[in-house]
């Protein structure tokens, strides 16, 4: 994620940088975005499984979309897939997961790492 700050974002609008509202055919970002403010508290997706729910296989495209615009969405529900959080923010991530119950396990460079067989988002 760049310079390790809040994922991307335009600070203060609650829109998605360059948004222009709704989500057009063939804008992946758009869809990422989309299906990552659908993910219920206490439940995550890796990078991977955003794609694949979206007929991709394109996880770090999700990533990218994710470091650039995943401000205005729950950006911490979205994991590594050895369950680890966003890189550069699982101290500013681990309160959000605690307060939602999200299951966590000893483990990762953080500390921590997000019980993916218990908390994976199965829609």
């Amino acid at each position: 994620m760049p310079g390790r700050g809040a994922p991307g974002g335009a600070p203060g609008t609650g829109a998605p940088a360059g948004a222009s509202g709704g989500t057009a055919p063939g804008d992946f970002g758009g869809l990422v975005l989309e299906l990552v403010a659908d993910i219920p508290p206490g439940c995550v997706l890796s990078y991977g499984d955003v794609a694949a729910m979206l007929g991709s296989r394109a996880a770090r495209a999700v990533g990218t979309v994710m470091a650039r615009s995943g401000g205005t969405v729950p950006w911490w529900r979205v994991v590594r897939a050895d369950g680890s959080p966003p890189v550069g923010h699982a101290e500013r991530a681990l309160p959000r997961y605690e307060d939602e119950g999200t299951l966590l396990r000893p483990g990762g460079p953080a500390g921590y790492r997000i019980d993916l067989a218990a908390a994976r988002w199965r829609r």
